[in-house]
């Protein structure tokens, strides 16, 4: 089976991962593009051949596509991702789900009636040292997890979208809507989630636009910092942190502390995972580089969309666990608007 994809919105999202993941995937044709800026469609669509569409509607429409990618901009998610579900076709969304949870229930409604799946692009489930953590958790050699502290952090978009100036998309209110938190906290929420088996339930967080500036110098309209305290179902409680203004190599690391040792991901420079058991014993585990915007790998996300697409299964990450992030990055967010405590 050849799975038909076409792509909406071809800023860097889709040139740096969607398009040479989609490209790489024998059971797969790119069929078509749209941005608004018909350039950047007219750009992908030099490299891997398909169709340029005038609206994003033609392209949803087309009988002979099968699968969408969304990767437009926050603030419309729900309403192509919605569409396209409402079209019958099969949905790769990329995070954040949407800007709100009331909108995210959007996507889930036409989700309900659709022959399509629905997948969420939290790409940091399937690495392979994610994956090997989640089994080691599971296998009960470290005991309980008591603690965690997770990371995320790089120089901020501006270094990565497609135009490379601070006019990006990112630091528009109106657009990205949830800052730091949508773009990059909303991964840890949901990798922790998944790694701990467990869910959050309480949310204590500060945020601010400590740096960013606009192209006039001020402040920019969301934050590109946020420091939070997160307790969860099984009484385990730890720290996030996310920003757009970590100066120097990314920061991408997980640390979880359990009863027998400890477990640090992404940490060390040579090594993927660092198991400590009690300071006595270590084991390192060599495998791949967690992608980064310098470092483009491939994520897992594309191959596992096509492969439930194929075999007509519901994907790794679905339309539920999208929405179960949105809530926990907005609790964040209303903690830190009104100093309180969030329970989920």
């Amino acid at each position: 089976m050849t799975v038909r994809v076409g792509i909406i919105g071809c800023g860097s999202i889709a040139r740096f991962r969607h398009g040479p993941e989609y490209s790489a995937n024998p059971n797969v044709e790119i069929a078509g593009f749209y941005d608004p800026n018909r350039h950047r469609a007219e750009a992908l669509a030099k490299i891997y051949g398909g169709k340029v569409y005038d609206d994003y509607m033609d392209l949803i429409n087309d009988k002979s596509i099968d699968a969408i990618s969304d990767c437009s901009t926050n603030e419309m998610h729900h309403v192509i991702s919605s569409a396209a579900l409402q079209n019958d076709k099969n949905v790769l969304c990329e995070k954040p789900m949407a800007t709100t949870v009331e909108n995210a229930e959007k996507i889930l409604e036409a989700k309900k009636n659709s022959k399509g799946i629905l997948m969420i692009g939290h790409n940091q489930r399937l690495t392979s040292a994610h994956m090997k953590v989640k089994e080691l958790i599971n296998s009960g050699e470290l005991g309980k997890v008591l603690t965690f502290s997770t990371v995320f952090g790089h120089k901020g978009p501006e270094y990565w979208g497609t135009d490379k100036s601070k006019n990006t998309w990112f630091f528009n209110k109106n657009r990205s809507v949830l800052g730091v938190a949508g773009d990059l906290g909303i991964h840890k929420v949901d990798l922790l989630r998944f790694l701990l088996d467990d869910e959050i339930v309480q949310v204590s967080a500060m945020e601010g636009s400590l740096d960013k500036k606009d192209p006039e110098g001020n402040p920019i309209s969301v934050a590109d910092n946020m420091v939070c305290l997160l307790k969860t179902e099984k009484g385990s409680f730890g720290t996030a942190a996310f920003s757009w203004s970590y100066y120097g190599d990314e920061d991408n690391s997980t640390v979880i502390y359990c009863e027998k040792g400890i477990i640090k991901i992404y940490a060390d420079k040579d090594f993927q995972i660092v198991v400590n058991k009690f300071g006595e014993e270590i084991i390192n585990y060599k495998l791949e580089a967690i992608q980064s915007n310098d470092n483009q790998t491939s994520t897992g996300i594309i191959d596992e969309f096509v492969d439930s697409i194929i075999e007509k299964r519901q994907p790794i990450i679905t339309g539920e666990d999208g929405i179960r992030a949105l809530q926990i990055i907005e609790a964040a967010v209303e903690s830190a608007r009104t100093g309180k405590v969030i329970t989920l």
